[in-house]
């Protein structure tokens, strides 16, 4: 809005400050011209009075005295002589509304008649006798006893006063006129390099750094244009250097093997790295919540922790552990000045150290627990026949049996360490070729067909195949789908189901086998693929034939010799689900 504008407003200013003081002088002006006039009038008048009366002094002739005086006046005025022996003259005017003088008329004026009784001048304005016009009279003493007076209207005056108020009052209005062209030229122009720089200042606050005022003028606005132009530069430089710091600190964030979250008063995660959000998975998952995208607030226990590190105003070191991974979370207020905003989280995965602690300590123990009872039995047996306690042939060859199906079994049980020995030293080598994947999948659930029927499961496949033809090495993928499906079989109740998914893409292989059986105790769903892992005894083997513990390593060995990845998620008396991704 123009009233609202500099431009406006200075030329306002402008306009209002120089009508006031020209309202001012014309009233003072016009004051003083009127005085001026009124008083050049009448000293006007007064001269050529004291003019006449030295020529009535100087002729004895009252008639030539007169017509002399005649030529001196003004042609508008008249002049009125009143000798000391009483004779009284008038002079003629070319003004027909002034009226003549009476002697009675003057005498009856006590002013004028100052004239005579002090021998003062004298000057008055008065209406003339028998009319109404105005008119401005003068007297001076001539001799002792005489006086003239000269008398004019007043019009003449008013007139001058009229021309003098026109001219006045129509050069204020130029002046009006000139000071508003001024005023918005003036405010035009200092104001076009501000609206220059509202412009270029709106551009900054887009983030256009490079917006540049041009420099009109080398005054005041000139400098500030100098000076907007260098915090421009300055602006852009220091944005520039954070976006840089903030990147170096989002990639150092990123590539950290820690995770890190940060958080607000009201538990939204403003940040978080790969690590932190595979954490936040596992809690949703944990807490049978659907994790949205869209959904920023943090879990329940996080929020929790924030409570205590806001209340509290100090660090929180919690271990939590969810889906069998331990996780040791390290919470720390942020503060704004002495405000707590918020809180960082830095979480660390200390699983890979507990299992270490915990192969540690356990690989011996399960060595010689698998080792164990093979040797004890060779050792029973083989002295049992030294001893010839087995007296019969029959005897000796059950008891040689029994060795036999012993020592096959520790066998077996070297020859998988050796197996795996040789996968994780990277010394395994894939024979890999093309397959038809619906058929080898076929193939291998009916396979286990009467395994299921035996155990009185359901077996289900579903196959979703874009691509049929995929590069694998068959020997080593049917071993990884018969250790999982013989598995889920064995620790499935009767009257459950294991199901087999196998999906195809462009670029990935996807299998995921899952049960409704006993499930994995979450405290053991980080072991499973380690050696000599066995579950519990809610998951022992129904039948004779116990395992080594070998059989997901080995599965996991041969998954990553396929650079492919296979992970786990278990609850107990709900189900187990193993998913294979493989690239092809």
């Amino acid at each position: 809005m123009f009233w609202r504008s500099v431009v406006g407003k200075l030329a306002i200013t402008i306009l209002l400050l120089v009508s006031f003081v020209l309202f001012i002088l014309t009233i003072l002006l016009l004051e003083f011209f009127e005085t001026f006039h009124v008083n050049e009038a009448e000293n006007e008048m007064m001269q050529t009075a004291t003019k006449v009366s030295q020529i009535i002094e100087q002729y004895d002739d009252q008639k030539l005295a007169l017509q002399n005086a005649e030529l001196v006046k003004d042609p508008v005025s008249r002049i009125a002589i009143i000798y000391g022996d009483g004779t009284f003259q008038i002079s003629d005017s070319t003004d027909e509304d002034l009226n003549e003088l009476s002697t009675e008329w003057l005498q009856n004026d006590e002013e004028l008649m100052d004239v005579f009784t002090n021998g003062h001048n004298v000057k008055k304005e008065t209406t003339l006798p028998n009319s109404t016009v105005e008119a401005m009279i003068v007297g001076t003493p001539v001799n002792q006893d005489g006086a003239v007076f000269i008398y004019q209207s007043l019009d003449i005056v008013n007139q001058t006063k009229a021309e003098t108020t026109k001219i006045i009052l129509l050069a204020a209005g130029i002046a009006i006129i000139l000071t508003t062209i001024f005023a918005f030229f003036l405010s035009t122009r200092i104001t076009s390099p501000l609206i220059k720089m509202r412009e270029a200042a709106l551009d900054l606050t887009r983030g256009e750094f490079n917006t540049k005022v041009p420099i009109l003028t080398h005054d005041e606005i000139g400098e500030l244009a100098i000076a907007f132009n260098r915090m421009g530069r300055q602006l852009k430089f220091h944005i520039n250097a954070l976006r840089q710091e903030k990147e170096q600190i989002s990639s150092i964030v990123s590539s950290m093997a820690d995770g890190v979250i940060t958080l607000n008063r009201n538990g939204d995660m403003l940040v978080t790295n790969p690590p932190a959000e595979q954490f936040i998975k596992h809690l949703y998952y944990e807490k049978d919540m659907e994790q949205n995208e869209d959904n920023l607030s943090a879990p329940a226990p996080l929020n929790e922790i924030l409570r205590s590190v806001i209340n509290d105003e100090k660090e929180v070191i919690r271990e939590m552990n969810t889906q069998g991974r331990t996780w040791v979370m390290i919470m720390t207020p942020l503060y704004d000045q002495t405000y707590v905003r918020g809180a960082v989280a830095v979480i660390r995965d200390m699983t890979e150290e507990r299992k270490l602690d915990k192969m540690r300590k356990d690989f011996i123990a399960n060595v010689s627990h698998e080792l164990r009872t093979p040797i004890s039995m060779l050792q029973g047996y083989s002295e049992a026949i030294v001893d010839d306690v087995a007296e019969s042939k029959e005897e000796k060859n059950e008891l040689a049996q029994i060795i036999h199906e012993e020592s096959f079994r520790m066998g077996r049980l070297v020859n998988e360490l050796l197996d795996l020995a040789r996968m994780e030293a990277g010394h395994t080598r894939l024979n890999k070729e093309h397959v038809d994947a619906d058929s080898f999948v076929e193939r291998i659930i009916k396979k286990f067909k009467g395994l299921a029927e035996e155990n009185h499961v359901q077996l289900m496949s579903e196959k979703q195949l874009t691509v049929s033809n995929i590069l694998i090495d068959t020997d080593r993928m049917e071993q990884v789908f018969t250790n999982l499906i013989d598995n889920a079989i064995r620790h499935t109740k009767e009257n459950g189901y294991v199901k087999v998914v196998v999906k195809s893409t462009e670029t990935n292989f996807h299998i995921s086998i899952e049960d409704n059986g006993s499930g994995i105790p979450e405290e053991d769903i980080p072991f499973v693929f380690e050696r000599f892992y066995k579950a519990d005894k809610s998951r022992t083997r129904g039948d004779k034939k116990k395992g080594t513990g070998l059989g997901l390593a080995i599965a996991k060995n041969i998954v990553e010799a396929h650079d492919g990845t296979i992970n786990v998620k278990s609850k107990v008396d709900e189900g187990t689900t193993f998913d294979i991704k493989i690239p092809l």
